[in-house]
């Protein structure tokens, strides 16, 4: 038997904040040596941050990058640990892990699979490094082995699969069990969507198993460089079985986990498996050694703590609740900000909006503790004497309801009921004269009076663009970040005024669809998030259907009357943007799902859609930032690349006209 005790470390990094990083970087390698760890595995691009962009490509990158490196190599004493790295060879840069042992720099492992779809663009900074082969670069003032690699140290052999090298078919495990390697480390920067937990415990789990090898897996942690959210998942996993897990959507700086292992145990396995075949002869300088000695752990078992909440039933409303208030904890400290505004309309989107900075608090309190709280926040001096989590809200929300002739007492009494339940500071603003200004400016301009009848979208627009101004200067006057309230359905159509709801810094909710956001609402209404509870007071808003509330009351309003139904216009999202499906193709699919609609109205809405789509991309261009958190999304910056300017579907749409047409004969 030989034990070794290996850890994961999840790290909350900022792009390019070098001493920030070293900082997190440093104290996880104190707290793995205080546990006892001989191996540990930090995240992907761990050093300069993962979401560098186009940094990446600056000389100045790499050599801040190795300085680090040589700063953070004599912590590494009596430790093997692994960090992330840009490397520049022959005139490329490639993302690398270099490996360091005692102190002493091994060598460096280049990614051979590069993410390059939806939220990832690694191909345009880096390049894949190919299998099998091997360079050196100069470093320290030594040759240092770079490229395709694993490691014999003491003994005990250690490869490689770095993040998105674990997600294809031929993963570099398969040669690494040839290779009788015991020990794989995979350091990800793999960003939050739901679902995704499950898919990467499957990884882990499998690698382990396949490859007869203890597995090693670490993420990164918080809301990293503004769109991306990372859920701090690390996972070690041997034999076959899940170990020791991390707890997700911390607020620290880091999260360690750790487990000891036998070396020996999987060894023996794959020796009884008829099927494995190992690789006999080693390839020339495929192997670095060293002879370094892994300190022998005692044989202690190993405790797996599962989180109560990620076995339930609304696993998803609680990972978004969990997921956007983590963002925006990260958000408000990153951008040095002093807290958040809201225009609270009394509708579902800014509710939501709300609800998420309370839940941020709630968290933070619950983890950190009030003085934690305020110590992460350094920006902000005012939360050092917050005497309770509901005080702590009331420094960090503002919410401003505007009124104009068109807004309702009920909107106005939901938006109090709300923002008092957070404890959030809430202004009631009267807007309306500034809107009956901009009105008659331009009736005098025309010569002519505006009206309902002629002028309906400018009315509505001019009183939802007028509510912008007095809540950028809230804002500002308060060093505050405005936050937008739109989400992706809207975003879908351009159902939304821009310079109006969609104002603000950051746009929380505008990369999920209002279906899933009026479902969310009614949970945090009903039950809450684990070990917070339910927020009652959303019964005024859940009551209500959805409206923009910008005609004349005797119009009865509503957003789906506007446009279609909200289930319908994500199930046509979904299909035409996710899957890439004609307008003909999509009625097919509606009709046996929406079998209470007529093929008139399937027809009209989808017509609708992509018209509406097309219009609308220069809206979506000029949203503000908004954060992923699922795989079907349509930000232009990271996802979803259309044209400005189109055709506008126009032989598409005839095509499903004809359609309509032969089966109504």
């Amino acid at each position: 038997m030989r034990f070794i005790k290996v850890a994961a470390a999840t790290l909350n990094q900022t792009p390019l904040d070098w001493d920030g990083n070293r900082r997190n970087i440093r104290a996880a390698m104190e707290a793995a040596r205080g546990a006892g760890v001989s191996v540990l595995c930090l995240p992907e691009l761990c050093i300069t941050g993962y979401g560098c962009e186009d940094a990446f490509l600056a000389p100045a990158t790499e050599r801040l990058a190795f300085e680090v490196l040589g700063e953070l190599l004599p912590a590494t004493k009596g430790l093997v640990v692994s960090f992330g790295l840009p490397v520049r060879h022959n005139k490329a840069v490639f993302n690398c892990c270099a490996l360091v042992a005692d102190g002493v720099l091994l060598g460096l492992v280049a990614k051979r699979a590069l993410a390059g779809d939806g939220i990832h663009y690694e191909p345009r900074w880096f390049k894949p490094w190919p299998a099998g082969r091997r360079s050196t670069r100069t470093l320290f003032h030594e040759e240092v082995p770079l490229g395709d690699l694993y490691f014999d140290i003491g003994g005990v052999k250690l490869g490689f699969e770095i993040c998105e090298d674990a997600w294809i078919a031929e993963r570099p495990g398969v040669a690494l069990s040839q290779r009788a390697v015991d020990l794989i480390l995979n350091p990800s920067a793999s960003h939050f969507a739901f679902d995704k937990h499950e898919i990467r415990r499957r990884l882990v789990l499998e690698g382990s198993r396949a490859f007869g090898v203890s597995y090693v897996y670490a993420n990164l942690l918080g809301n990293e460089a503004g769109r991306a959210i990372y859920d701090g998942d690390a996972l070690i996993a041997t034999q076959g079985r899940i170990v020791a897990q991390a707890r997700r959507f911390s607020y620290s700086d880091f999260e360690l986990i750790s487990a000891t292992v036998d070396v020996e145990l999987p060894r023996t396995q794959r020796g009884v498996l008829s099927s494995f075949a190992p690789q006999v002869e080693a390839l020339p300088g495929e192997c670095v050694s060293s002879t370094f000695q892994l300190p022998e752990a005692r044989p202690t078992p190993n405790v797996l703590t599962d989180t109560v909440w990620e076995g339930s039933r609304e696993l998803r409303e609680e990972e978004f609740a969990r997921a956007i208030a983590l963002a925006l904890f990260d958000y408000l400290r990153k951008s040095r900000s002093s807290g958040f505004v809201v225009s609270l309309s009394g509708g579902a989107d800014s509710a939501a909006v709300a609800c998420l900075v309370g839940l941020m608090a709630k968290f933070a309190t619950a983890e950190l503790g009030l003085s934690g709280f305020s110590a992460r926040l350094p920006a902000l001096p005012a939360l050092k004497s917050a005497v309770s989590e509901r005080d702590l809200v009331a420094r960090l929300l503002t919410t401003a309801y505007q009124s104009t002739k068109n807004s309702g007492a009920v909107t106005r009494a939901a938006a109090r009921s709300v923002a008092e339940a957070l404890g959030a500071r809430h202004w009631e603003l009267d807007v309306d004269a500034f809107a009956d200004n901009y009105v008659r400016l331009i009736e005098s301009a025309l010569g002519r009076p505006l009206a309902w009848q002629s002028d309906d979208l400018a009315l509505q627009n001019i009183q939802a663009r007028v509510r912008a101004p007095s809540v950028w200067l809230l804002a500002n006057v308060e060093h505050a970040l405005l936050l937008a309230t739109s989400n992706r359905s809207e975003a879908a159509v351009g159902y939304a005024t821009m310079d109006g709801d969609t104002a603000g810094s950051i746009s929380p909710i505008a990369g999920i669809d209002k279906a899933f956001i009026r479902r969310w609402l009614l949970w945090l209404e009903r039950t809450g998030p684990d070990g917070i509870g339910p927020i009652q007071a959303l019964s005024a808003v859940n009551h209500q259907a959805p409206t923009a509330e910008l005609r004349p009351p005797s119009a009865c309003q509503t957003d789906e009357a506007d446009l279609m139904p909200y289930d319908v216009l994500d199930a046509i999202e979904r299909a035409a943007i996710r899957d890439k499906r004609s307008p003909a193709e999509i009625l097919e699919l509606l009709e046996p799902t929406f079998p209470g609609y007529s093929l008139q109205e399937l027809c009209l809405w989808i017509e609708r859609f992509f018209r509406l789509f097309a219009r609308n991309q220069w809206k979506r261009e000029r949203y503000a930032p908004s954060f992923h958190v699922d795989d079907e999304n349509l930000d232009p910056k990271t996802w979803c690349r259309f044209p400005i300017l189109s055709g506008g579907f126009e032989r598409e749409l005839a095509e499903l006209r004809a359609q309509l047409a032969k089966r109504l004969g």
